[in-house]
């Protein structure tokens, strides 16, 4: 999505000639994958982090404007609430102490978005879903400010035509509706952004596609909402549903929504983008001036406008990502699984965890998408979200495995090769999935350590709403430690 847009009201004109665009958009794109022009010497990695802003109750502080404005460092962003920002972490290689780099800058970025934050009377909390969140703070008129963001609600609601209904059922069952998609801004996450060649990408979002389980289920984070206990990483259920534009007929005939797993392995890049022409009608029909054919034609670098504003309203949890660097074009995976937080040394972990995997995965002979059926990696990612630490898990070989069973005995080997074949210092490489192991080993990740620490203040007499706003006070007060989330105490 990225910038604002110059218009948020759009014809059907618009829409006709969108359409036109974006489909001439797709040919190019087709002729360029031929001619090679993309940038693949180096394999770049990116990081994107949702934050919340909250207040000395641990509820959401809705001053994001007020706190990017006294911080003026373009990193940050807003994002759909205004209790949310977003820190664009610059790109870099990976390779010799890389991971280090982003963990201080990082750590470096978020202690400067604090301070100004404490100036709007705001604490800063990387966490999956915020605990203390009711349906009353997710309402159209706590939307951040931005036609972007008024624009999609409009178009989104306007598709539905009806109210946005929420029922997802856990370890107890939450049903509501909206008549917006606020309630998308309870949604925070961490992503993580993989340059490849054009040849390497398919190998590289299967291999995503095939372990989207795994990370979710070991960084699970987003356990309550509105008070409820649901899944272990809710945010899951919750954007699939908070966003969903079928109508209750379109879902019948088999209408794909737009937050979506996908439904098969795939043999190119173009395989994601002509499935997002083909089954998502254009939500901002903006029409930018180029003509991308001319301008390949002349040998310049298209933009790919049309593509690019589409591919931002369809919300594969791994996207294709077109996209140019220093006049070069260059694609992208962008892995949109995981939540937010619960430490910088945990997501750090995650990501080593990711791009390792990746790496190795991508360059097996017999790929593990030649093996695993593709409903199974979509039931797998299903369990993962709802169970966390605890799913099972099918692979092939191990039938039925416990997920920490599949990742100390197999996986974690392979992400230390992947990120061997990265050239990641040693050192650092040990340290962070060293993290994954002892997650798994104890068997507590942000989603086990939230629900322990609030069944212990239940236990004392506290009620349900004091026991989440406790829990979230303490997790705020323990995350700014930068200690793995694993070896956080329980109050007793």
């Amino acid at each position: 999505m990225g910038k604002d847009l110059v218009n948020a009201v759009f014809s059907p004109q618009d829409r006709v000639a969108f359409r036109r665009k974006l489909r001439g958009c797709l040919d190019v794109l087709g002729k360029m994958l031929d001619a090679s022009p993309f940038e693949a010497s180096e394999p770049m990695t990116g990081l994107e982090i949702e934050i919340n802003l909250v207040d000395a109750d641990a509820g959401p502080s809705m001053r994001n404007r007020r706190v990017l404005a006294d911080l003026g460092d373009s990193r940050f962003q807003p994002e759909l609430g205004k209790f949310n920002i977003e820190f664009n972490v610059p790109p870099r290689l990976i390779a010799g102490h890389g991971l280090a780099d982003y963990e201080q800058d990082i750590l470096d970025g978020l202690r400067a978005a604090a301070e100004c934050a404490l100036k709007s009377e705001s604490r800063l909390a990387l966490i999956g879903m915020l605990p203390t969140l009711q349906a009353s703070h997710l309402v159209p008129g706590n939307l951040s400010v931005g036609e972007r963001f008024s624009a999609l609600n409009n178009e989104i609601v306007a598709a539905r035509g009806d109210d946005f209904r929420i029922d997802i059922d856990g370890v107890e069952r939450l049903r509501v509706t909206s008549d917006s998609i606020a309630p998308e801004s309870a949604c925070t996450s961490v992503q993580f952004h993989l340059q490849v060649s054009p040849a390497d990408f398919p190998r590289a979002w299967n291999a995503s596609q095939a372990i989207a389980a795994i990370q979710v289920a070991l960084g699970a984070n987003s356990p309550y909402l509105y008070g409820r206990r649901l899944w272990s990483e809710t945010r899951i259920a919750f954007f699939e549903q908070a966003t969903d534009a079928r109508p209750d007929e379109f879902k019948v005939q088999g209408v794909r929504p737009r937050v979506w797993f996908g439904e098969r392995w795939i043999d190119s890049v173009l395989d994601l983008y002509d499935e997002n022409v083909q089954f998502f009608p254009p939500l901002l029909p903006e029409i930018h001036d180029e003509d991308p054919a001319a301008v390949l034609e002349s040998g310049g670098v298209p933009g790919l406008h049309e593509l690019r504003l589409h591919n931002g309203t369809v919300y594969r949890w791994n996207r294709p990502v077109y996209d140019i660097a220093d006049g070069r074009p260059h694609l992208r995976v962008e892995n949109r699984v995981l939540p937010s937080g619960p430490t910088v040394i945990d997501l750090m972990a995650n990501a080593a965890f990711y791009f390792g995997l990746v790496s190795e995965l991508s360059a097996a002979q017999s790929p593990i998408w030649e093996r695993l059926d593709f409903a199974d990696a979509a039931a797998n990612f299903q369990a993962g979200a709802r169970h966390g630490i605890a799913a099972m898990l099918r692979w092939p070989g191990r039938g039925e495995i416990p997920v920490v069973d599949l990742v100390l005995t197999d996986l974690l080997e392979k992400a230390h090769a992947g990120l061997d074949r990265f050239g990641v210092d040693p050192a650092q490489r040990d340290r962070l999935l060293g993290v994954i192991e002892d997650r798994c080993r104890h068997r507590r990740n942000g989603a086990t350590w939230q629900t322990e620490t609030v069944c212990a203040a239940e236990h004392r007499g506290l009620d349900r709403a004091a026991s989440i706003r406790r829990m979230t006070q303490r997790y705020v007060d323990l995350q700014h430690h930068n200690t793995p989330i694993h070896t956080w105490p329980i109050e007793p």
